[in-house]
């Protein structure tokens, strides 16, 4: 088992290893004595997961509540999240409780918000089952949900008190489902590591796991501790998401989360391109190595559309949005630009991208 610390103003561990799952009982006693825990988790993964991990609960001397909710991204939003509190306060959970979050990045950053808020603030625990949830939403303490206009606008920083990431769960995942993580570490690659970028450019990724997943929360890790709250060099980890979440939007979430940030990945290299931050191989490199995952690289929707959306985006600040641009392969810059632009920089990136 491979452990990385993450030391924020709420320490916690990220434990990485094959079948911890049937072991998740002893594994939170070692942060948390028995107590009540609301388990929450969705109705696929129920039907995978959820009686070992509730039977690994109950032997360590928990007492277990599940709520279970709808698979998928428009679950994520303000009706669900007020019903999983309504099934705390039901459950007569207390502060010295525990909600634990099995599941993929919607199931952790709605329970987290939930966690975050529910009489002030309860601890967490976070289980991710898909590979995306495992390098990118367990990881630095951001919960949330949708609102109408926008990804995660409600929410809360509410760091976890133990990250338990079994990577065999990762087997169950069908090919368009794993491909979301994968761009999410390929995003990784482009920020900090050529080395994680060559793994996926090569083609070589099933057979790393847990190498790719360790580097990822550990460069997720050193970029949170710069900056836990977001107020600047955090953003680096939002590369491909301004835009990403524009896709996310206007296809209704029919477009997922990792293949929408594969697309704004693609479209802020090529502006990088555009403007001179890059040299022309570093984007044919990022669309070749996306394209190796599976995952599309073309946006489905115009450059006016994705600016109006990128309006609501958190990284917008008055008349100015930041972009995450990549100047090499293991190196992004943070990029302000007036919002008057981004039409006409999204229409760039969006030709300069093509290949």
């Amino acid at each position: 088992m491979k452990t990385v610390d993450v030391n924020t103003n709420t320490p916690y561990r990220i434990l990485i290893g094959k079948g911890l799952l049937p072991d998740t009982g002893e594994l939170i006693r070692e942060v948390k004595k028995p107590c009540r825990i609301a388990l929450v988790t969705d109705d696929i993964v129920d039907g995978l997961y959820s009686s070992t991990v509730e039977d690994s609960l109950e032997r360590a001397g928990y007492s277990v509540c599940k709520y279970v909710f709808p698979n998928g991204e428009a679950s994520k939003n303000a009706t669900v999240y007020i019903d999983i509190l309504e099934f705390l306060a039901r459950e007569q959970l207390t502060r010295s409780d525990l909600l634990v979050a099995l599941g993929g990045g919607v199931t952790g950053d709605m329970a987290g918000f939930a966690a975050a808020t529910y009489l002030r603030g309860i601890p967490f625990v976070q289980i991710p089952t898909t590979f995306l949830a495992a390098i990118d939403s367990s990881v630095g303490g951001k919960t949330g949900i949708d609102l109408q206009s926008g990804k995660n606008l409600a929410g809360a920083f509410w760091q976890p008190s133990l990250v338990i990431c079994d990577h065999g769960t990762l087997s169950t995942l069908p090919e368009e489902v794993f491909a979301d993580g994968s761009a999410e570490a390929v995003k990784y690659g482009i920020l900090s590591s050529p080395e994680l970028f060559g793994i996926f450019e090569s083609g070589d990724v099933r057979e790393k796991l847990p190498e790719i997943i360790e580097e990822c929360v550990s460069i997720k890790r050193d970029v949170v501790l710069t900056d836990e709250f977001d107020h600047g060099t955090r953003q680096l980890l939002n590369l491909g998401h301004t835009i990403g979440h524009g896709v996310e939007k206007l296809s209704h979430f029919t477009v997922t989360h990792g293949h929408a940030v594969s697309i704004g990945t693609v479209i802020a290299a090529g502006i990088a391109r555009h403007l001179g931050l890059c040299s022309p191989e570093v984007p044919e490199r990022i669309r070749r190595t996306l394209l190796r995952q599976g995952l599309p690289v073309t946006s489905p929707y115009g450059p006016e559309e994705l600016a109006q959306v990128a309006l609501s985006d958190k990284k917008r600040r008055g008349d100015e949005i930041t972009l995450i641009l990549p100047e090499s392969i293991g190196s992004c810059r943070l990029y302000p630009v007036p919002v008057s632009r981004l039409s006409e920089l999204i229409a760039y990136g969006i030709e300069e991208g093509r290949g």
